[in-house]
């Protein structure tokens, strides 16, 4: 078989999203500690994720908070279209969210307002 003929494995969603989870943490600068949290993964497991070596589960809670996770930073990026903004906006004191919002995506119904908030405020601009 020539090399234009081998066929390439197929990519499975669970080592995209693990991906896209990676990068968005990284362009936020969110920490791996504080990852864990929002993910409700155990730090070894954020580890793992890393590394390469853990999968997320689709079905799971894990994979749920994941694909928030992106997409509030999708409707942060398409909103502010900088990192560094979107990493001071998530430090900041919110007046419409009565918080800080790295203070509320670390539990399951912040991490929600958060991004609804965000969804609400991108179909504005």
């Amino acid at each position: 078989m020539t090399a234009a003929h081998q066929v390439k494995p197929a990519v499975s969603s669970s080592s995209v999203l693990g991906k896209a989870v990676i990068r968005v943490s990284d362009r936020l600068q969110i920490s791996q500690a504080l990852l864990s949290k929002v993910l409700g993964l155990s730090p070894a497991t954020i580890t793992r994720l890393y590394q390469g070596v853990y999968e997320l589960k689709e079905g799971t809670k894990e994979w749920d908070f994941s694909l928030l996770f992106v997409r509030l930073y999708r409707s942060l990026d398409s909103i502010v279209s900088d990192d560094q903004i979107a990493q001071q906006w998530l430090k900041s004191e919110n007046l419409g969210l009565h918080a800080k919002p790295i203070a509320l995506i670390q539990t399951t119904e912040g991490l929600v307002r958060v991004v609804q908030y965000l969804d609400s405020s991108r179909g504005i601009v």
